[in-house]
């Protein structure tokens, strides 16, 4: 273990409180100015430690610098989720595409990266359903993708989105006081100026064992507009984009101060998909279906995305529990839906492309 890793060892065991450099020193078997060197990187890491008058030091009991690197994800999750501190992080200013990466990353081992957690502070190359782009901009989201290698493969994809959608909304729910909504299958909505707006996405991809035919891994892109950025206003997406910090309940909850740093908001959402995928899947299916919107609503079916030829429409009147969306057309007969893609009939568009 080095010095570093040793002093930020011991202020965590001490969090809030003041350990001197003599004592820090002493434990290290150091000089004082190696554990200033390692106070000093551990800060460089974006954690909050304060030197008092006294030459002591104390990592600060609200960590409020909203900074991300691949120490403060680990140092989050393990005090959020501590069943889940070894989980491999990998962290990355600039990356064309988490899921992408994730996809190389399973390539070399499919075993090893089981929940795994990849993040970008940034994309070049963020995507959703059928190659949509999507902007993300440093400073203002959460961009990252999860590794999932379940014992046995996955024998139902639409289930993992579905359960995805659902730790989102509790991690939402949990750090901010905002109550989402989800639109059918992959999208998460929040009220932003009196309208429901889309703030989250989920895009979720299997790796297929070509000799067995059997999903072996997926792949979960989540992405999470949290502010506005000058990105996204100038982008195509700015009439449908919303962000966690506009929706009306945030005046209610938070004090600017008390904002969730975007690390405990990964660290959140990642332990409560974990989380989840252990839970019973009826469970799980009812939650999904309490929080989306579209149930009761008239809706325009498109089979075959983009094509508005094959488009009918239809009213959203339940969900299987494979997270289907149950559709009864107008002459009373029902539909199943596992794939495509739907609008609300009237009003403006819900979109459907993810953010990842």
């Amino acid at each position: 273990m080095t010095t570093k890793q040793k002093v930020f060892e011991l202020l965590s065991q001490n969090k809030g409180q003041v350990l001197s450099g003599e004592k820090l020193a002493g434990e290290c078997g150091v000089s004082r100015a190696a554990i200033w060197k390692a106070v000093k990187a551990i800060r460089e890491d974006g954690f909050l430690v304060e030197a008092t008058n006294n030459n002591g030091y104390t990592l600060l009991e609200n960590q409020t610098a909203d900074i991300l690197s691949k120490q403060v994800l680990e140092y989050t999750l393990g005090q959020t989720f501590p069943e889940y501190a070894q989980s491999h992080i990998e962290y990355f200013e600039v990356l064309d595409s988490t899921n992408t990466y994730a996809k190389k990353l399973l390539t070399q081992d499919t075993g090893k990266y089981h929940q795994a957690i990849i993040v970008a502070e940034s994309q070049t190359a963020g995507r959703g359903r059928i190659g949509r782009s999507f902007e993300s901009p440093a400073g203002t989201g959460v961009y990252f993708s999860i590794i999932i290698t379940p014992k046995g493969g996955i024998s139902q994809p639409a289930v993992i989105t579905a359960s995805s959608a659902v730790a989102v909304c509790r991690a939402i729910k949990k750090l901010y006081g905002v109550q989402p909504a989800i639109k059918w299958i992959n999208d998460i909505y929040v009220e932003n100026d009196g309208v429901l707006k889309k703030a989250a996405g989920i895009l979720t991809e299997g790796i297929t064992n070509f000799e067995t035919g059997q999903i072996e891994s997926a792949v979960i892109g989540i992405g999470v507009n949290i502010s506005p950025s000058d990105k996204i206003k100038k982008s195509s997406a700015k009439d449908i984009a919303g962000f966690i910090t506009k929706a009306p309940q945030i005046k209610d909850t938070l004090q600017q101060d008390e904002v969730p740093s975007r690390a405990k908001l990964i660290a959140e959402i990642a332990g409560q998909v974990f989380k989840i995928l252990d839970q019973p899947l009826q469970d799980i299916i009812e939650e999904y279906k309490s929080l989306m919107f579209l149930i009761g609503q008239t809706l325009t079916v498109y089979p075959l995305i983009g094509d508005e030829k094959t488009a009918y429409e239809a009213t959203a009147i339940d969900v299987d529990e494979n997270a289907g969306l149950i559709v009864e057309l107008k002459d009373g007969s029902k539909k199943t839906l596992n794939s495509g893609e739907v609008t609300l009939h009237r009003g403006p568009s819900t979109g459907s492309g993810t953010p990842v």
